[in-house]
Order: C-alpha cells, then sequence, then structure tokens
C-alpha cells in the first residue's frame, strides 16, 4: 500500500510543543519506510503542523496550504495532511476541507498519534478523512525522529487549565494532563544515552506538572538533574503565579540546570493583568523577580509581553513598560493582541487601534535591543562555556548557546557540534556573540 510514497516533507508552525510533535510525525512517516525529503516538490506526503495562537500564524499556514493546489494536480498521488492547533478549533476543519477541498487528512491535536491509521484510510478509501475528535489518553510509544541534536524536547504534560482571556491553547489542546515521572525520567536516560548534551521538559505550563501523578514538578525537576551524564538541563513554559520557592531552590541546587528561566508577564498593568485573568498582581510578579535574583544573583530571566489588550491605556502600557525597565529581562518576546475566536477577549469592547499597539510594541523593542546591546558589551573578553549546535551558513560559523541562552558564534569544525566549548568573546553585536574557541 505504501510501495508508492518514498519521501515526506513536513511544515512546522509556532511553539517548541509543535516542533517536538512534527518529530513524532516525523518518526511515525520513518517507521512506515518514508525519508525525509528537501522540500514539498519532491515528497510524496506533505505535513502541515499548525499553529493558531496569533492570526497571522493561521494566515501563513492557509496561505501555504493554498500554494500546493497546482502541485496536488501534477502529482495526483499527493498526500496533503494538516494537524495541529488550528485545525483543533471547533468548526475549523470543516471549513478548511470546503476550503482546500484537495487536502486528504485533518488531524488535530489529539488524534497525532493516529498518524499511520489515517494514512492507511486515506489510502484504502481514496477518501478524505478526519479526525478532530478529543481524547485525553497519553500515548507513551509514539516513534520520534529528532531533528534538533544536540538538543531534545521531552513532553512532561499537555493541555492547560488557566484560560487567560487572550488564548486558545486550552480549547485546542484540552486539559491539562501529566506523563508519568517514571515514563520520562526513562526517556531522559535514553536521550543521555544517545549523546544529547541539552533536555528541555516542555509543558504549556510545567509548574503545575502532577495532577494525576504522584510527583510534583520541582520533585521531578530534581530527579532529570541527578541522572549521570554530560548534559543541561532546560524547561518552559512558567506560569508566574505557579513559580514557588521549591522551584527555586532545586535550580540553585543542581548545576545541571541552566541559570534561565522564561516568565511571561504578559502586562505590568493590574487592571490589564485582571482583564487577561492571570490571577498574579504586579507586585506579586516583581516579587518574583527579586526573590530569583536574590537566589539565584546572574540568573537570565524572559519574558513575554504583550501590548494592544482590549482597553489598554496609555497609563497601562507605561506600567508594562516601567516593569521592564524594572525586571532587566536578557529577553522579551513582545506581541501585538491577536483576536482569537472562541476566547473571552474576543467579544471585549475597546480593541486598541493597530496603528497605537504598533507604535507602543516598537517603543518596547526598541528598549529591549539596546538593553541587551549594553548586557551583551560584559561579555566582551570573558571565556564562555557554550554547546555547539551547529553551523551557520551566512555566518560562515558555528554557533551554541550558553546556559543563559546567549547565542555565540565561532570558527570550529564539524566535529564540534554537540560537544561543550569554550569560546573567548572577544565581539558583540546586539544579542549575539563572537569569539574563537580557546583550546
Amino acid at each position: 500500500m505504501y510501495s508508492n510514497y518514498k519521501k515526506y516533507f513536513i511544515v512546522t508552525y509556532g511553539c517548541q510543543m509543535n516542533l517536538h510533535e512534527s518529530e513524532k510525525i516525523a518518526g511515525i512517516l520513518s517507521e512506515m519506510g518514508l525519508k525525509a525529503a528537501d522540500s514539498e516538490i519532491d515528497a510524496d506526503v506533505i505535513v502541515f503542523n499548525t499553529c493558531c495562537i496569533r492570526e497571522n500564524a493561521e494566515e501563513r499556514a492557509e496561505g501555504n496550504i493554498g500554494a500546493l493546489k497546482k502541485l496536488k494536480k501534477q502529482k495526483k498521488n499527493l498526500i496533503i495532511a494538516v494537524g495541529g492547533c488550528m485545525t483543533q478549533q471547533n468548526g475549523y476543519a470543516n471549513r478548511l476541507l470546503a476550503k482546500f477541498p484537495f487536502i486528504d487528512i485533518v488531524f488535530g491535536t489529539y488524534n497525532l498519534e493516529n498518524f499511520k491509521a489515517l494514512l492507511t484510510e486515506r489510502l484504502s478509501t481514496k477518501k478524505p478523512v478526519c479526525d478532530v475528535e478529543e481524547n485525553a489518553t497519553i500515548y507513551e510509544n509514539t516513534p520520534k525522529t529528532r531533528s534538533s541534536f544536540p538538543n531534545a524536547w521531552v513532553n512532561i504534560m499537555y493541555g492547560c487549565d488557566n484560560f487567560c482571556t487572550y488564548c486558545i491553547v486550552p480549547y485546542v489542546r484540552g486539559r491539562e494532563r501529566s506523563r508519568k515521572k517514571e515514563d520520562i525520567i526513562s526517556e531522559c536516560k535514553t536521550l543521555i544515552s544517545d549523546g544529547y548534551k541539552e533536555i528541555t521538559l516542555l509543558g504549556q505550563n510545567v509548574n503545575s506538572y502532577g495532577k494525576g501523578v504522584e510527583s510534583s514538578f520541582p520533585e521531578l525537576l530534581k530527579s532529570v538533574a541527578e541522572l549521570e551524564g554530560d548534559f543541561r538541563l532546560r524547561f518552559m513554559t512558567n506560569h508566574p503565579k505557579d513559580l514557588s520557592k521549591e522551584l527555586i531552590s532545586v535550580i540553585k541546587s543542581h548545576p545541571k540546570i541552566c541559570r534561565s528561566i522564561h516568565l511571561p508577564v504578559q502586562s505590568g498593568s493590574d487592571r490589564i493583568l485582571k482583564l487577561m485573568n492571570r490571577k498574579y498582581t504586579r507586585e506579586e510578579y516583581l516579587n518574583k523577580i527579586a526573590l530569583l535574583k536574590t537566589e539565584i544573583p546572574d540568573i537570565a530571566i524572559t519574558t513575554d509581553v504583550m501590548v494592544g489588550f482590549p482597553t489598554e491605556t496609555e497609563s497601562d502600557f507605561n506600567d508594562t513598560f516601567d516593569l521592564m525597565k524594572k525586571c532587566g529581562f536578557a529577553g522579551a518576546f513582545t506581541f501585538i493582541y491577536s483576536k482569537r475566536k472562541g476566547t473571552v477577549a474576543a467579544n471585549m469592547e475597546g480593541q486598541v487601534l493597530p496603528e497605537v499597539s504598533k507604535q507602543r510594541i516598537m517603543k518596547l523593542i526598541n528598549y529591549q535591543n539596546a538593553f541587551n546591546k549594553k548586557t551583551s558589551k560584559q561579555y566582551e573578553g570573558k571565556t564562555i562555556t557554550v554547546l555547539c549546535e551547529g553551523y551557520d551558513e551566512k555566518k560562515d560559523k558555528y554557533l551554541g548557546r550558553d546556559e543563559f541562552g546567549r547565542m555565540a558564534y565561532f570558527n570550529a569544525d564539524k566535529s564540534s557540534i554537540g560537544k561543550f566549548v569554550k569560546v573567548l568573546i572577544s565581539k558583540t553585536g546586539g544579542i549575539s556573540l563572537f569569539g574563537e574557541i580557546v583550546r
């Protein structure tokens, strides 16, 4: 049945969770005997793993799907599949099939592990297949073709119970479900044995890991950090309301855990935070930043910041800008609020004008860029430990990050990939570092 299908190509949008789930899709297809293609043109099976967190991601995905209509006419046996968060939205799968009738398979976030069965059904019946039924089962034996060596993603939980008023995630990923601690530890041991040097534990809110299992996130993190081997450990993402003293103590006590944390604030205005249903105040967030910096003085804290949330005033924005200056973030991912159908905020009055949001976000970006440039200068003349991750063709240099997340570029050779190297920093540019390996 699969003899005419030799190669696959996966297009991934969105977060690290989606990147890892694309590794699972690749693993399923590889187990079926297919190999990765270099482009869509060479592929017999094309899979779009979509994101719907922001409107532009959805528009990009639909544009790229529509562009395959011509290729589908040329290659009659070509299979086009669309999955991910976009398809899990209420009623969206049927609208997608109506808009693009040449799509063969539509699957939701709950149905990824069934991709082989869906493909088999499509080839057997020669009719479009759609499966977006909710299913709380956690599958432990899904094959994975990892694409990010020497880094590896490890899911520790799925779903989200927070229901921030702007966010579609709880509606497309479901309620929180945690994997068993022993299954996570087993996966991490295998990765370390296979030579992976950086493990990132993934969840929509890792701090609330533990529902339905006999462990908390600090306990899990401690157990992974105590595994034997030469590796380092990251985790994301965190919700400020759940960041505990116990977790900070674990980070502080275990050298394999990177001294960096992503702690999305979204807004510095108490009024906006309440409208967002974030469940913490500006003061509570600042207190947790202060505690982190007191216990781990060199910790690098990154964040997410949203501007243009409904009814956001200039005063609200100034509170956010002031909070950024007080926190001194090592990096900030800034976004303009994007209305998502099905969320509470989508029906709020007082939508902010696009030109006002653009003006505000540029102020944040310019500030953060200047701050990054200033802090990068502190690296000059220092020797840092970097995990060599790969080669940048444009810069003609190898690259890798230190434990604080700073990217460094340096001369090396292919044998350095997957190794920790010492790099003497001689020059900085914005957030990037440049140097030479110290032998």
